[in-house]
């Protein structure tokens, strides 16, 4: 049972570490309550998918 979203601070703060943004660039759209997430997060497209890119070893999955 999610404890009062601490999940959910836990995955924005784990994503902003990652890639190196603000935990504001970072928010739950959908999901707050379930184990699958929507994210919406702000900044350039092209920055995001540079990190992403570097950091999933050139991976993605559409």
């Amino acid at each position: 049972m999610p404890e009062n979203g601490k999940a959910n601070q836990v995955l924005i703060k784990l994503l902003a570490k990652a890639v190196k943004w603000p935990k504001s660039s970072f928010g739950i759209a959908a999901g707050k309550t379930d184990r699958n997430k929507s994210l919406v997060i702000t900044g350039s497209p092209t920055e995001l998918m540079s990190k992403i890119t570097e950091l999933t070893g050139g991976q993605t999955h559409e």
